[in-house]
């Protein structure tokens, strides 16, 4: 035993002996070398253990469960030496939700005969199953009518030579859009350009009143259940000031409608819907007038709560970059009670998010070692309302504690995966900013290689908390894991992706599923690096010359845009 002893030591000095090297190769002090030591394995799965305890019931905003897991972190991060930093010097910054829940909801049509299943004919409404009208969390009653507009994908970057609205005028008229994006975008430019509440604001740029969604491939005809209702968030006076299914008074209504009706609309105007959806994707817009009117009724009725978002601050170090921020998030709520599977209905969110939450516990444990702390000030932000459409991040982003011109950067953590080692990872986003030299020295100094996104379709980018801050104007980035393994079959992707199917979003994600604690201490290990790297740099970041969230800053849209996890919804998946 003595000699087990001697060796775990041994082993454990020589680790500390490689991170000190690696960190003085950096040009980083031996001080920081050690203390990115003192983040524990078993303080992450302790953290992760008492925030998806049954007792939190799942942390949905506006809970007794929620209310318990801001108390735990806020002690946690106390003990840490981090100090408040949320509204009138406490820990906390109010998000008021709106829950908004539609009733009845009508839309007819009136002009060129409809044909095809659901259709109305040449005046009526279409089958009640072919569509959805989200409610409006603004306007408890909307009654209009106007012409329809097909216009391609409602895309409209000029700068990247694309424009569903040149050319066509649709002032005063309801969009018709599908899903999508030009071939030649990246994974992650499409996902930007088509999140929905990037559809609302562009269309009422142009002028339109209304949108509508209709769904062009009828392998994925499904429309979002809005049984539980959709939340945006209000300010204190009761006006929307965010939600991914609300822009503006100006546009009245938001529609999905299924392939069934679109493509009805279609052959009543004498288009083709399988040849102008190859036109678009070939990069081609196709906007054009629809032979329809439409008229539409709705009623929506509101629910409002309280939540909140956790905001604590380490100082920094230099007399004029500490009043800069380089912010590091992630979203303490989950799903609360829910549908049930497999007899249970109590929705854990252990890996989600609670790893990330215990991820930036970490960060903070290890800041409370550095005995001088970086050049700018770090913010440690656990934001409320992700799970209902990015939320608690947006209104942070929008309405931050701190002057949002001082926060130059944002390191999120969501749903890191901790479920075998980490070997290598890739940076969602980072490839848009100069974030990728931080995300290059933080990885190697792990021994960590940097990879290319192994699931572009999952738009992973667009999707989480970070975003919010990108569409703000400021460079953010998601670390998520590679596909390296250690059996060199480099397919971790395949095991996450049949990990997904069973846990994600379900019940089943709590403390008893498969978990690598010791890779959730590398990841918070990695995301510290890469935000201690931003703090001691001189120049903040900025964004690649020519990006597309360059060219969104330049044009002043960068607070007004998020985009859904998923498709607007409830709480329950």
């Amino acid at each position: 035993m003595v000699l087990n002893k001697i060796y775990v030591l041994s082993a454990v000095y020589s680790i500390l002996a490689i991170d000190t090297a690696l960190a003085q190769n950096a040009g980083l002090s031996k001080n920081i070398g050690e203390a990115i030591e003192t983040v524990s394995a078993n303080q992450i799965k302790a953290d992760i253990t008492y925030l998806a305890d049954d007792r939190l019931k799942g942390r949905l905003p506006g809970t007794e469960g929620y209310q318990m897991a801001v108390d735990y972190v806020t002690g946690r991060l106390k003990s840490s030496g981090v100090i408040p930093a949320g509204e009138n010097g406490t820990w906390l910054q109010k998000v008021n939700l709106r829950r908004a829940f539609v009733k009845d909801a009508v839309i007819s049509l009136t002009g060129a005969a409809l044909s095809g299943p659901g259709a109305s004919g040449a005046s009526g409404a279409p089958g009640a199953s072919n569509y959805i009208v989200y409610p409006n969390p603004a306007r408890p009653a909307v009654q209009q009518s106007s012409s329809l507009v097909f216009v391609g994908y409602g895309i409209s970057e000029p700068g990247l030579g694309y424009d569903d609205y040149k050319n066509i005028d649709v002032k005063g008229k309801t969009v018709v859009v599908t899903k999508g994006a030009p071939a030649q975008f990246s994974s992650s430019v499409a996902a930007h350009v088509m999140n929905n509440r990037k559809l609302l604001n562009v269309a009422a740029a142009h002028g339109a009143t209304g949108v509508i969604i209709g769904i062009a491939d009828s392998s994925a005809n499904h429309l979002a259940d809005l049984s539980n209702g959709v939340y945006s968030v209000i300010d204190n006076k009761g006006k929307v000031v965010f939600s991914q299914i609300y822009y503006s008074d100006q546009i009245g209504f938001l529609a999905s409608i299924k392939f069934e009706l679109l493509n009805s609309l279609f052959e009543s105007s004498g288009r083709n819907l399988k040849q102008v959806s190859a036109q678009l994707k070939a990069g081609q817009p196709q906007p054009f007038a629809m032979k329809q009117v439409i008229n539409v009724s709705l009623n929506s009725t509101f629910k409002d709560i309280v939540s909140y978002n956790v905001v604590g601050k380490i100082p920094g170090s230099d007399s004029v970059l500490k009043n800069e921020y380089v912010v590091h998030s992630a979203h303490l709520d989950h799903l609360g009670i829910a549908k049930p599977v497999e007899g249970d209905s109590l929705y854990n969110g252990a890996h989600d998010n609670a790893s990330g939450i215990a991820s930036l516990l970490g960060i903070a444990k290890i800041y409370q070692q550095i005995k001088v702390k970086p050049k700018r000030s770090i913010l440690i932000v656990m934001v409320t309302g992700e799970e209902m459409g990015m939320l608690g991040s947006q209104y942070f982003a929008s309405h931050p504690t701190v002057p949002v011109k001082n926060m130059v950067a944002d390191v999120n953590t969501d749903m890191p995966t901790i479920i075998a080692p980490l070997l290598s990872v890739t940076a969602l986003g980072a490839e848009h900013s100069s974030l990728v030299k931080q995300v290059g020295q933080a990885a190697r100094f792990l021994g960590l290689s940097v990879e290319p996104d192994p699931e572009p379709a999952q738009a992973r980018f667009t999707r989480s908390d970070q975003y919010s801050f990108v569409v703000a104007g400021i460079p953010a980035l998601h670390i998520k894991y590679g596909s390296k393994t250690e059996d060199g079959k480099n397919n971790l992707n395949e095991t996450v992706a049949k990990w997904r199917a069973k846990y994600y979003h379900k019940p089943q994600d709590d403390i008893n599923g498969i978990f690598n604690f010791n890779a959730g201490k590398k990841y918070a290990q990695l995301n510290f690096l890469i935000g201690y790297l931003v703090a001691e740099e001189q120049n903040r970041p900025k964004w690649n010359s020519g990006d597309i969230f360059s060219l969104s800053s330049q044009n002043g849209q960068g607070s007004s845009q998020g985009s859904p996890h998923h498709v607007p919804s409830a709480s329950a998946p």
